[in-house]
Parts: C-alpha cells; sequence; structure tokens
C-alpha cells in the first residue's frame, strides 16, 4: 500500500532514536521530518502539517507534555494523531500525556515492527471513516463530522480529535447509557492500552466545552448523551 502521502513528524532529543525512526519509516513509504526538541516541533509541525507525531515527554526547555498541548491548540492539527514514545513508564506520566491530548503512550525501547503495526492501525482506522456529510444538531449544539468542527449557538468549540471523537460517538447514541471500556474500545481501540480514567478527563473536558446540560454521568455505569 502505497504510503508516500502520509506525513509523520518525530520529535525526540536523543539524534540516534530520531535517525533510527526515520529510516523505518521512510522505508515504508512514510514521508518523515524530524525535530530534536518540543519547540522546534512545535514550528515544524506548523508548517508539514504531519498526520501523525510521535513524541517523546523527556526534552530540554519543553518537556513533551506541554508540547502535546501547543500541538493539541493548532486547529490545522485538529485531526492529527499523537503518539508518545517515552521511557517513562509511571502511572502519572500516562495520565499526563492522555490529558493533554495524546492518542496513545509507547514505553521504550523502540520495537520497529510493533511500531509500524500501531501506526498502520491508526491510519486504517482513518481510511474506514465514512466521507458523508453527517451532521447532528442539538439545542444550540452543532456536531459536524466532516470538518471536525463543533458549533455551540455561534461560537466554535476547539475539540481535539479525541474529544471531537468521543463527542459524536456519544451523540450518535442518544439516552443510551454507554460504559467506560465501550467508549475506550470504540474512541481509542483495541490496539491501544489506555487508562478507564481517560475517559474521565476526555468527559470533563469536552463538558467545559460545550456546557454540562448535555453529557450525563450514570454513576457507576458510564455516561449518556441528552438530546436539548
Amino acid at each position: 500500500m502505497a504510503k508516500s502521502n502520509k506525513r509523520i513528524l518525530v520529535v525526540d532529543d536523543e539524534a540516534d532514536i530520531l535517525d533510527l525512526l526515520k529510516y523505518n519509516l521512510s522505508k515504508e513509504g512514510f514521508n518523515v521530518k524530524t525535530a530534536l526538541n518540543g519547540k522546534k516541533g512545535v514550528e515544524v509541525a506548523k508548517e508539514f502539517h504531519p498526520e501523525l507525531i510521535l513524541l517523546d515527554i523527556m526534552m530540554p526547555s519543553q518537556d513533551g507534555v506541554e508540547t502535546c498541548r501547543q500541538l493539541r491548540e493548532l486547529p490545522e492539527l485538529s485531526n492529527s494523531h499523537i503518539v508518545f514514545l517515552t521511557a517513562r513508564s509511571e502511572e502519572y506520566s500516562e495520565v499526563a500525556a492522555f490529558d493533554a491530548g495524546a492518542d496513545d503512550y509507547i514505553i521504550k525501547p523502540i520495537k520497529p515492527r510493533a511500531l509500524l503495526s500501531r501506526i498502520n492501525a491508526f491510519f486504517r482506522k482513518d481510511s474506514k471513516k465514512n466521507k458523508d456529510v453527517q451532521q447532528i444538531k442539538t439545542g444550540d449544539l452543532v456536531i459536524d463530522r466532516t470538518s471536525y468542527t463543533v458549533l455551540v449557538g455561534e461560537k466554535v468549540a476547539n475539540l481535539p480529535k479525541k474529544e471531537f471523537e468521543l463527542l459524536y460517538f456519544l451523540a450518535q447514541n442518544p439516552g443510551k447509557v454507554l460504559g467506560r471500556d465501550d467508549l475506550l474500545q470504540n474512541i481509542w481501540g483495541t490496539d491501544v492500552y489506555v487508562l478507564a480514567r481517560t475517559v474521565d478527563v476526555h468527559i470533563r473536558k469536552v463538558r467545559e466545552k460545550i456546557g454540562e446540560g448535555y453529557i450525563t454521568t450514570v454513576k457507576g455505569v458510564g455516561y449518556k448523551f441528552e438530546h436539548i
């Protein structure tokens, strides 16, 4: 399968890691650019518009978590995947990464073939998405699947990719209580290990942006979208 149109940015302060990843990804046909620190990574991303970003946590001057937050604030990267590739195995580091907007968290040492499999899984999932116009309207909320935009009244709510997909999935199933496991499987997939708390963090962020009235917590069970 030709992948030359898929752009990947690798951000890591270790030059040998950058060289290894660039070699293996380029060999698979991906268009790869690299950056040696978070600030430079954000600069490159603004010009390169990568569809996937591999990001280390421990970097000088600006760590990966802060870099991820800045990347998620860029509208042009709203559909990009961000995957942490790090030696940090502590739970709090993983929670911080997903809280900042990560799609996946992979612990070093790098296994190139396994990494390629994870990357291809993201792109396969993208290719299966329905390209037809899909829009959900309820109350003053408009969720547009084709443009990945959410309107609250006349104001645009800036939702990163995973927050948008979570809201859209809930809105597709109004009145249905969806457990954390259901949401993890449908939004993050079975190829990615994600803590259940990640769902709660994303729900909280979505509520902050669209208001409290749309997503109801069903204690001990999960979440439910309410049409207004």
